[in-house]
């Protein structure tokens, strides 16, 4: 008998700012690590307003980490110390393994109405593969499937299988499933899960009930920009408000290994994490080009 997954936990984002003043809201991050296990830190950068967000992300050093940009509307710049640049934009995805180290920046440039909306998700790397050979993976949204149920929910697969229908992304060592997921006012919907894995939710519009169940009817309502982390179990059970609900849905697997971080940099040990940043001080901080 498959077991519904209770929420364990809920967060409301916080607004930050990183980078050269791009103001934010993280719905978590250092210091809750161990909780959401690959996952190290999810921000949420949507802004209406240019000064809050066009100076960016100026050069710096990333290893250990993928770093996962989901664009919903706007257009972000990226380059890299090794002569990569490119552009993603409105419903396009970024998934980056920094792997044994890469310089880059990120300068989001918004939209012609000076909107910019997306996220960007932080997965660890096991030890066995910190120090593997970094590479791009920039998705356009066309390439991104979507499916749409009976009832009218709609699905878009960045990573992960739904309905036997594969996202564009694979090959991760973290095996994660990363989904846009939209149902529609007062439907319901029932989601598998690889029991075992983390799996969280985060609202991005609308509002609706994450663990309703027959056995239990009355559940927190939630909206915009809460955090869910559920229990382990086989699936989750959603109802959406009268209004609707979008959130995106992500899973992996645990890695369970020490975490020593400091800013844009995750090792396992401190030695590693005090040479990581002696190389980068010194030039040597670059192992291999992308691929």
């Amino acid at each position: 008998m498959s077991t519904v997954r209770k929420v364990k936990m809920m967060l409301e984002s916080k607004p930050t700012m990183e980078g050269a003043g791009v103001h934010l809201h993280r719905a978590f991050g250092f210091g809750e690590e161990g909780m959401f296990d690959p996952f190290l830190l999810l921000d949420d950068f949507r802004e209406t307003d240019p000064e809050h967000f066009l100076k960016g992300f100026p050069w710096h050093p990333h290893r250990g980490i993928e770093t996962i940009t989901y664009v919903l509307q706007g257009d972000v710049e990226h380059g890299d110390s090794l002569g990569n640049e490119g552009c993603i934009s409105s419903g396009d995805v970024q998934w980056m393994t920094a792997g044994s180290g890469i310089i880059h920046q990120e300068m989001p440039k918004g939209d012609p109405n000076g909107v910019m909306l997306g996220f960007q998700l932080w997965a660890n790397l096991p030890a066995t593969s910190k120090m593997m050979v970094p590479r791009y993976r920039d998705i356009q949204a066309d390439q991104i499937p979507e499916i749409s149920l009976v009832d009218g929910t709609r699905i878009k697969i960045i990573c992960g299988t739904v309905e036997n229908i594969d996202g564009p992304v694979k090959d991760i060592v973290i095996d994660p499933q990363y989904l846009d997921i939209t149902i529609p006012a007062s439907s319901s919907y029932e989601h598998s899960t690889k029991k075992g894995h983390t799996v969280f939710a985060y609202i991005i519009d609308g509002h609706g009930c994450f663990d309703c169940t027959d056995e239990r009817a009355e559940s927190s309502d939630v909206g915009n920009r809460s955090l869910l982390l559920f229990d382990d179990g086989d699936k989750i059970c959603i109802k959406a408000g009268d209004k609707g609900v979008r959130f995106l849905l992500v899973s992996g697997k645990p890695i369970g290994e020490p975490i020593a971080w400091r800013g844009p940099i995750v090792m396992n040990t401190r030695q590693e994490l005090q040479l990581a940043f002696e190389e980068y001080n010194n030039g040597t901080f670059i192992k291999h080009g992308t691929v």
